[in-house]
């Protein structure tokens, strides 16, 4: 086993435990100096250290690993890939950086993004498309919410506990749920619930409220399970507005549309909280090995609603498979990433072509498999289909995503989708990384375009069989 130094971690869990460097030292039956050493790097965690920290604090098995700050480690990598002089940081001293001092890394990191969008600003003011009032370092909303929810590792246990309670409360069961909570809203919210038909062509929102009427109107098209989501959103802002406020009210400097759209999105969570129940769908996934085709079935919910809420199950105690889920069109861009683990995709650039989500396209309904190796040396198991979205007419535009879901390999025994798979063959994960402007490896035939920041070697003498053949610092092709 390589040496684990993960100082800064372990500091960080007590300071967020509230505990002194004694208090930690008794609660795991260790000497105040064996502790010490450990914050300070000057011994490695052991496995036995590793086993006592996981049981005594019921911390997922990825905490201290190597790419746990994989998004502000991936955030990193584009900032110095950008730079010419960047090219002679190593991964390992970027995530010595993540590791010892993480407040200096996202310093870096904002400061990056700042400038990257003050050069982007000055360009649309010279083309005189754009007036410099906006602030140039402010995130997108968007990103702004998936770094929340990634943040909090896409589990929020206060809106998954409120919708398990009142599901139990209120004698929901499984099947049906659209119908069942018609009937909670009419008679506990005096909400009516009325289906709409809209014109095929011009398909309308798929929920409308309006609160003076105490009406709801959905979509015709929608599915029973569909209809089950939208209702339980609308019953989220009805029950939980006390909570999601809380939520939102703990994020700093959070500008006024990410906070709307954090709303919603956290209305979004209580509802697949509450038409697949915490216990009941973790028991579930557990016991029918993670099968979305089963799961689906049995909750009368979509391959897409099952694969988000798997992506979720972090309760301590009753953790399921960690995994992350994404969703992308076919162009290759992701519309959608949630992550209850650690793996991120860059900022920066488009997603691998090699990665199995791709390919999904070209058999569509049919789950794809894919055993994937990282640059870092890690390796996963991915899955991947095409959506269940419908087209109402033949001459309607089409809406194809695809649907990934993945997980670290160590868990891959537990997932019905490692069957027959070589998961213990070194050899046979496919390399993939995380963006070609980034991706750190030089042989791929596949890349798309130079890595950021590195030098290309131009030959006219020499055809290669890779394309931008790289150069090192001193020009010379490695």
């Amino acid at each position: 086993m390589q040496k684990m130094y993960a100082g800064g971690r372990l500091r960080a869990l007590r300071e967020q435990r509230g505990l002194s460097q004694s208090g930690l030292a008794k609660a795991l039956a260790l000497s105040v100096s064996y502790v010490n050493q450990l914050e300070n790097d000057q011994r490695p965690l052991t496995v036995p250290v590793l086993l006592r920290l996981n049981s005594t604090f019921d911390l997922d098995m990825g905490f201290f690993a190597a790419d746990t700050d994989a998004r502000l480690l991936a955030d990193l990598h584009d900032v110095f890939a950008e730079d010419p002089d960047g090219a002679t940081v190593s991964t390992a001293e970027l995530d010595d950086l993540v590791s010892r001092v993480p407040a200096a890394a996202r310093v870096l990191v904002s400061l990056h993004r700042r400038l990257r969008g003050a050069t982007e600003q000055l360009e649309r003011f010279s083309a005189g498309i754009e007036s410099p009032t906006a602030d140039p370092g402010r995130a997108m909303p968007y990103e702004d919410v998936r770094d929340f929810f990634y943040d909090h590792r896409n589990h929020i246990p206060e809106l998954d506990q409120a919708a398990e309670r009142l599901f139990a409360d209120h004698g929901l069961g499984i099947g049906g749920l659209d119908l069942q909570l018609s009937k909670l809203l009419r008679e506990r919210h005096g909400i009516t619930v009325a289906i709409r038909s809209d014109d095929p062509h011009r398909p309308g929102p798929k929920r409308v409220y309006d609160p003076e009427a105490g009406r709801i109107t959905l979509a015709r098209r929608l599915s029973a399970g569909q209809r089950a989501f939208q209702l339980a959103t609308q019953l989220a802002f009805l029950t939980q507005t006390a909570t999601i406020d809380a939520l939102t009210a703990r994020v700093e400097s959070m500008a006024d549309e990410s906070r709307e759209l954090l709303r919603v999105g956290l209305a979004n969570y209580f509802a697949g909280a509450l038409i697949l129940p915490y216990t009941r769908f973790r028991d579930a996934a557990e016991e029918l090995r993670y099968d979305i085709d089963l799961l689906s079935a049995m909750f009368e919910v979509g391959f897409e609603t099952v694969c988000h809420r798997l992506s979720t199950l972090q309760r301590p105690g009753r953790r399921g498979v960690p995994f992350f889920f994404v969703r992308t069109d076919r162009a290759g861009n992701i519309s959608k990433r949630q992550s209850a683990t650690a793996f991120h995709f860059s900022r920066v650039g488009g997603s691998c072509p090699l990665w199995v989500v791709h390919e999904a396209f070209t058999t569509p309904g049919r789950i794809r498999t894919q055993i994937a190796e990282m640059p870092d040396g890690r390796k996963y198991l991915w899955l991947a289909r095409t959506t269940d979205e419908s087209t109402p007419g033949y001459l309607s535009p089409r809406r194809d995503f695809a649907i990934g879901l993945g997980c670290d390999l160590a868990y891959a025994d537990k997932l019905v989708y490692s069957h027959g798979l070589p998961i213990h063959d070194d050899t046979s994960a496919v390399p993939i990384g995380a963006g070609c402007k980034i991706c750190e490896r030089p042989d791929c035939a596949q890349r798309a375009f130079p890595q950021l920041g590195r030098a290309i070697r131009v030959d006219e003498n020499r055809a290669a069989n890779i394309p931008y053949t790289p150069a090192d610092h001193r020009g010379e092709p490695r």
